[in-house]
């Protein structure tokens, strides 16, 4: 499967992953997409702690699948993920991950990708949807599910536990046109 994702990959540029063993493709974001995750990364940065930093486009895997792994668009790991060589980061690295809802995205694929970060161990998951103007905040992963979840509209902050910042400010997401 991962070959073949691979193969998508390279001949199309959709960004493909390996979810619960099927193929998910995305088109490229579109600006207001990618302007969702730049003023996130552009809040979270400088107030990471220096043994983190936010990565795009850098893919997870699934602990009991070697073949299966997601691709948020933003994740908060390690630094030393700069000097690593692998491209699938491990999970339990993952302090935080960010999924930016597309236009084109239906709720039954939210919710799959929503369980299989919990699945997979990913302490903490947000969710932004440009779409709606809402968010999500999922913690507390355990059984395939987040036990705890915080929703919010554009305009109110998302409290984040630490070592991550401690306040996001969501009034500076855009959203998508009707």
């Amino acid at each position: 499967m991962r070959e073949v994702a691979e193969q998508v990959e390279a001949s199309t540029g959709l960004r493909v992953e390996i979810l619960g063993g099927s193929l998910v493709k995305s088109t490229p974001p579109g600006g207001k997409h990618a302007g969702t995750i730049r003023r996130l990364r552009v809040q979270l940065e400088p107030a990471l702690p220096a043994a983190l930093a936010a990565y795009e486009m850098s893919s997870v895997l699934m602990p009991e699948d070697p073949d299966d792994y997601a691709t948020p668009d933003l994740a908060v790991l390690p630094v030393e993920w700069d000097e690593d060589d692998a491209w699938l980061a491990d999970p339990g690295d993952v302090v935080l991950a960010v999924e930016v809802i597309s236009q084109s995205e239906k709720a039954k694929d939210i919710t799959d990708k929503n369980g299989w970060y919990a699945r997979a161990g990913v302490p903490l998951l947000l969710v932004l949807d440009p779409r709606s103007g809402k968010w999500a905040l999922h913690s507390l992963p355990k059984d395939g599910e987040y036990r705890g979840q915080v929703h919010g509209v554009y305009g109110e902050p998302v409290e984040l536990p630490a070592p991550l910042p401690a306040r996001l400010d969501t009034g500076v997401f855009s959203l998508y046109g009707r």
